[in-house]
Formats: C-alpha cells, structure tokens, sequence
C-alpha cells in the first residue's frame, strides 16, 4: 500500500508539472529601452530569444548603449528594418538610463560606422537585412576588420535560416534614404551639400518563425499595407506583432489598431515606436498615443518596459513577465 500511495502521488505531480507551461518551450522577448522598466521616446530595440538559444537583436537603435551594453550579452544576428538614425543608431547612450525618459542622453556619436555595425563585430554576429542594404552593411564591416558576408540579405518572398530561426522580410511603406554622414568621404560630402541620402533600396519589415513554432511579425516603420492581410496573415499566419505607432512618420495609433483588429490579425501585440513618455514608474500614462492603440485594439497589447523579458508560447499568448 505504501509503494502504491508513493507511485499515485508521484504521477499526480507528474501531472501537475506537464500541465504547467514549460518555459524551454517559449520564445523570451526583452526590450532594451532607455530607462529601466519604462516605455520611453525612443525606445525600438528588442532581443527575441528562441528556446534553443538563438538571440536576435531588432533595431539596435540610440537605446543600446554601444557593443559594451551589459544587457545584451550573446547577439547572433541583428535586424536592421531601414537606414534611418533611430533604428540603425547614429548615437546612443553613453550607458543604460542615461537622462531621462523625455529628454534622453544620447550624446555618443556612433558615425560612420553606426551602432548596428559596432555591436555586430563586437559580438561577431550576423547582420540580416531586405532590400539593397546588404552591401552597405558588409563594407561597412569589412572596412572595420570583420567580414564581408556576416551581412545576410532576406530578400521578398524568401527565407533565410539561423541558429533554426526562419528570417523573411516583407513589405514596409516608408523611405530608406541613407545620411551622408554614415557614408563620408567626398561622396558623403557631395549628397549632404545637395540635400540627398543614399539609396538602400525600400524598408522592410520581418517575419520570424521560431523553433516552437511562433511566428512573429515585426512592422518596421511602415504604414498600412495590403500585405499586412495577405502574407502576414494569410501566408505566414503571425500569432504575435510588435507594431510602430507613432504617427507622423509611420502607422499613428488607430491606422496601427485596425492593422492589427482586420489585417494581421494577431493573438498578441507588442507596442513600439510610440515617440512619447509612455510610462511613468512602469504604469500606463493616460493621454497618451500608447493608451488610444491599447483600448483600440482587441488582441491583448503589452508594453516593452525596458529590461522586463516577457515569454510567448507557440499560439503567441504571454505566459509570463507581461
């Protein structure tokens, strides 16, 4: 009797245990922002972590504090949506939490060669981007003493595999131009003098797909595209999104809402790109564009609090840090 009550017990916590979310399984998505536990002007960058391992940096931006960063730890690839000087990082903080949410210490200059290019030859990560700005980013790192093809192009309609994370790019509406301040030179001097940026070929956005199977969709800076229903949704069948709201230069809040209520139709959202105080003390500031997309939207919306790692099972539901 006593081997029977043993046995019954330990298949009853058996039972529990497998009933509990297995976090191995989950993707881990950890925003690194200016100021800890807060969504601020700035903030882009996020890391999403595969349960193997596999850690991809999206649009290192002015919120990483260069290559030494202590948040980042490993980086195996960074995403980089378009040229622009928010999210590739032409300065950056001197340190994490450097000045304030509002008015931000982003005073280190990181041009020419951008922070998306010191962090890859710093970590010997793989630099993935659409369009033309492969190039670009593999001279760029070949002129620094890294290597030409650690810049990987994910080219429409195509797919490109690493660390057994499925990398797509598809299409953004925004403009791609170059600054003639990442170019330099002569050439540089000439675009700026006659008021043009470099070409780089359009923006982008990604689609991820994860070894448990989570696809997600991350917008890029974009504004509303039929391709938001047909291959987002359609195709590629994307469980979580991480949508820029900012209005002015890309989707404003109700644009980005009904992008995620008719067109990509997600399970859960990531708000990003806010361009405002979002937060204050890590709660949800009224008034605010943030607060117009969340009550607009019908999928449950998260906010990337810096530094707070939140977990995402395979049909794109939060189970747990949200």
């Amino acid at each position: 009797m006593k081997t029977l009550k043993f046995a019954l017990v330990g298949l009853a916590a058996g039972l529990v245990m497998a009933a509990q979310p297995s976090t191995a399984a989950n993707v881990k998505v950890t925003p690194l922002g200016l100021k800890d536990g807060e969504f601020c002007k700035f903030d882009r960058a996020m890391i999403f972590e595969d349960p193997n391992g596999t850690r991809i940096l999206y649009d290192a931006g002015r919120t990483v504090a260069g290559a030494d960063d202590p948040r980042l730890g490993k980086i195996d690839v960074l995403l980089v949506s378009h040229m622009h000087g928010d999210h590739v990082g032409d300065r950056h903080q001197p340190k994490p939490g450097a000045g304030t949410c509002g008015k931000p210490d982003i005073s280190v200059k990181a041009v020419p060669n951008i922070n998306t290019v010191n962090i890859a030859l710093a970590k010997k990560a793989t630099i993935v981007t659409g369009s033309e700005m492969r190039r670009f980013f593999g001279n760029k790192l070949k002129a620094n003493g890294g290597e030409f093809n650690k810049s990987q192009l994910a080219r429409f309609g195509s797919s490109w595999k690493f660390g057994g994370v499925m990398i797509t790019t598809v299409p953004a509406v925004h403009s791609n131009g170059v600054n003639p301040a990442f170019i330099g030179g002569d050439l540089g001097k000439m675009l700026k003098a006659a008021g043009l940026a470099g070409y780089a070929g359009p923006p982008t956005g990604y689609v991820l797909e994860f070894t448990n199977g989570l696809v997600i969709y991350l917008s890029g800076d974009t504004g509303i595209t039929a391709e938001q229903d047909s291959v987002v949704r359609g195709h590629y069948g994307a469980k979580l999104a991480v949508i820029n709201i900012g209005d002015v230069f890309t989707t404003g809040p109700m644009q980005a809402a009904f992008v995620m209520n008719k067109l990509a139709q997600p399970e859960s959202v990531i708000v990003s790109h806010a361009n405002e105080v979002a937060t204050e003390g890590g709660k949800l500031k009224a008034g605010t564009k943030t607060e117009k997309f969340m009550k607009a939207t019908k999928a449950p919306v998260h906010l990337p609090l810096s530094g707070r790692t939140m977990e995402f099972d395979s049909g794109g539901k939060c189970v747990g840090g949200c």
